[in-house]
This record gives C-alpha cells, structure tokens and sequence, in this order.
C-alpha cells in the first residue's frame, strides 16, 4: 500500500501493503485501549478488532483526517461498545479496608474484576520525545489506570485524549462526534473527579490547550541510581527474606496486594506479619526483574519444596515514592501474566538473579 495525500488535506489508503500501515500504530493503540480498559488482554482484543475494522473498511477511507485519527475513532467505539457490558475493574484498596496479617484468606474472584499490569514495551513509544515517554510511562502506572475506571467511559476517553495523547479540544470533539463545549465540560468533570481522589495527572493544560508533561523529561529514559539501588536492597531482602531489612525499604504507610485475592494489607506490621504468617512458603523465592506498568516489576518464583527449582508465583509491581516503596502489587495470575511478560513459568536453580 501507498499513503497519498488527499485533496481534504489528509492520506488515503492505496491498495497492497494496509496491514504495514495499520500494524505502524498497533503500539500506542494498545495503550490508549489499555487505559481505557484497565486490561491489557482487553486492551489487544480491541486493537486487534480496531485494525480488522479499519482493513476492512480501508477503501472507503477518504483521507478527510489523517490516519492515526480515524484509528482512534474506531478504538475508541470498540473500547465505548466494551465498557457498556463489562463492570468496572479495580485494585483491592479501591473495593474495601485494609485487612490484618492474620485475617482469614478470603475466596479468589474473577480476573475481570481487577485492573491488570501491562508490559511497558507493548504500549510505551520506542522513540521520540522524552517528555512524551514520560507522561505515557506515567499515564500507565496502576493508580492512574485505576482512577481512570471511576470515569463514565466518554469521560474517560476525553481525559486520556487531552491530557495524556495531547489532542486538542476541536480534534477530541471531532473524534467523538460532539461539541468543543462538550469535550471541555467534559474534561472539566473528569479532572475534578481524579482532584477528590487525589490522583495526579500525567500532564498540565498549557494556555493553548495542548498538554505538557508535569515530570522533568531528562528522567524519563532510565532509572536513577538511588531508585536502581533501592530495588537491588529489596531483591536482596525478599530472596533472603530478610524482613529487617525489607520493612526499612517501605514507606510507613505502604501496602500489600494480591488480586485476584480481595483482601490488602496496610503498614509494616501486617506487611510483615503476613509475608512471616500465612506467606511464610514465599521464604527462598527469586526474582527475576520486568518492566511492569510504567514501573519497576518482577517475576516472583517460589521454591519447590522438592529442591527441583522455582516455579512461578506472582509478579510483582512495586510502586516507589520519595525513596521508599509505597505499594506492593502481587498478581497470582501466572498462567497468562508471565508469558505475556515473556517469563518462563519455571526456573533451574540459579537463575532470577537481579542485574
């Protein structure tokens, strides 16, 4: 296929290579269907349905708005078609108190229930602008994500489009198929619901409406040494489950979660109480380091109590605030999470050790 310019002023689709031009915006489609679904299986489900539409449809489209924008308006109806039979998704802490270290293990509930971990390279952009990389690794951190799913899903789709991709007011109202007027109220309403949940936004309104990004862009390409020093403590205290240490790594006001376990700890002495009490068989695990949304993540895999080798247990997405580690976020769903992560599901004997 060939991309020509059209006489409205956008491209049209030529016949032979479609499926490389759709397949150029597969990546940052998935974010923006991530976001909007809390599920990253979701979230491909409805890129992959997005990009079959668009195939199909491709000799039809006209080039009166680019590419990229007609692909959004699709997701964004397959995403709105979703969320009108689907529940909200969520974290633990959204849903209930804390409980204690020695509560009784409540019942598992369904996956879909809960807000799911990404892996960075499957929604973050591979190049570009800094401050771009750093308001989309922000914008897919579990708290936003889930502080989004409180909004009505046109809400929710304003928000992300303003503030996180950087669209202007005319081009969201265009894509919805409403007003300037509407998208603003919108936006409006949306931000005054993430103000009472305290949730910061990823980005800040400039005078002419286009979004910046609120963190410096210079931190955004790697981790800084105090956070790299940070997580080396930590895994070296989960493998030798030194809970001395691994307490003088978390905030005092840092949490523990499970899903698809209902329940979720608060403070270092239930932390710690659990991870020695009804966690105690976490004792001797490895980690073995991923990149989980927009934050430090890793495989955990337990010991098998034959000696055999580790056998995978949860994934770990760790949340880090002012040098300490606010939240600590296990997802037991290994059977889809790991090899969407691209661990294995079992490890010989010395591997996981982090670099």
């Amino acid at each position: 296929m060939t991309v020509r310019e059209s006489t409205g002023g956008g491209t049209t689709l030529a016949a032979g290579e479609v499926e490389d031009h759709l397949e150029e915006h597969r990546a940052e489609l998935t974010g923006y269907c991530y976001r909007m679904l809390g599920s990253v299986f979701e979230a491909e489900d409805a890129v992959q349905e997005t990009l079959v539409r668009a195939w199909r449809a491709a000799d039809r489209f006209e080039g009166r708005s680019s590419l990229r924008s007609w692909l959004y308006r699709i997701a964004t109806n397959v995403c709105l078609d979703s969320l009108r039979a689907g529940s909200r998704r969520a974290r633990p802490m959204d849903l209930s108190p804390a409980s204690h270290a020695d509560d009784v293990l409540p019942a598992m509930t369904p996956e879909s229930h809960w807000v799911e971990p990404v892996p960075d390279a499957r929604v973050l952009p591979s190049g570009g602008d800094p401050a771009d990389v750093v308001v989309a690794r922000e914008s897919i951190r579990l708290a936003f994500v889930s502080a989004l799913q409180y909004l009505p899903p046109r809400q929710r789709a304003v928000l992300i489009l303003r503030e996180v991709l950087a669209w202007r007011a005319a081009e969201t109202a265009e894509l919805l198929g409403t007003t300037v007027a509407s998208v603003n109220s919108a936006l409006q309403r949306a931000r005054a619901t993430l103000s009472q949940a305290s949730v910061t936004l990823p980005g800040e309104q400039d005078g002419d409406g286009a979004a910046r990004p609120a963190t410096d862009p210079a931190t955004a390409p790697a981790m800084d040494e105090a956070q790299r020093a940070l997580l080396a403590r930590y895994v070296d205290a989960f493998e030798r489950y030194d809970m001395e240490l691994l307490t003088r790594l978390l905030h005092e006001d840092a949490t523990l979660s499970m899903p698809p376990y209902p329940m979720w700890l608060r403070g270092h002495a239930d932390i710690r109480g659990w991870l020695l009490g009804s966690g105690k068989a976490c004792r001797g695990s490895r980690l073995v380091p991923v990149a989980a949304s927009g934050s430090a993540a890793f495989g955990q895999y337990r010991s098998d109590p034959d000696g055999g080798g580790h056998h995978a247990w949860a994934l770990q997405v760790l949340e880090i605030e002012g040098g300490r580690i606010i939240a600590l976020n296990s997802f037991l769903d290994t059977a889809r999470l790991f090899p969407l992560f691209g661990l294995p599901l079992e490890l010989p004997r010395q591997a996981g050790q982090f670099q």
